[in-house]
């Protein structure tokens, strides 16, 4: 497999999304993941002990991330937008870094600006953070 990956998410309310978004990470074989200000107050939970296999990096806000992106990675925000194509006919970056939003939220209209792709799940409403980036990670696992 050529490329990486890493995903993360803006703003997160729960603590438990970050854990779940963690091991998913870990069983997809992303690179790393992230958060952008947190707002959680206590460290996820971590049954997969995913932290020794599977960096997180944690951003203070948007600048703080853009300014660290790695070179020549692709920003694909998942979002329900007028924009989006949806993931079934989405073809993945070779470097991608996929950003969730918030789950009361989501991605705010000018941070989608700064995503190169804005991607969706059909589905008949929204889904759990976590579940989306598990959802996500497996569609690019699969393609490729």
């Amino acid at each position: 497999m050529r490329g990486y990956c890493g995903i993360g998410i803006y703003n997160v309310k729960h603590d438990v999304n970050v854990g779940g978004l963690w091991r998913h990470a870990q069983a997809f074989g992303a690179s790393f993941i992230f958060t952008i200000g947190r707002r959680y107050q206590k460290e996820a939970s971590d049954t997969t002990k995913a932290y020794r296999h599977t960096p997180m990096f944690c951003y203070k806000d948007v600048e703080a991330f853009l300014a660290n992106r790695p070179r020549d990675c692709q920003l694909v925000g998942i979002e329900i937008d007028d924009r989006s194509t949806p993931l079934p006919g989405f073809n993945h970056p070779e470097r991608a870094i996929y950003l969730l939003g918030a789950e009361d939220h989501g991605i705010p209209a000018w941070l989608l600006d700064k995503c190169q792709y804005v991607v969706e799940i059909p589905s008949r409403f929204c889904l759990n953070v976590a579940s989306t980036g598990a959802i996500v990670l497996y569609d690019r696992t699969t393609k490729q």
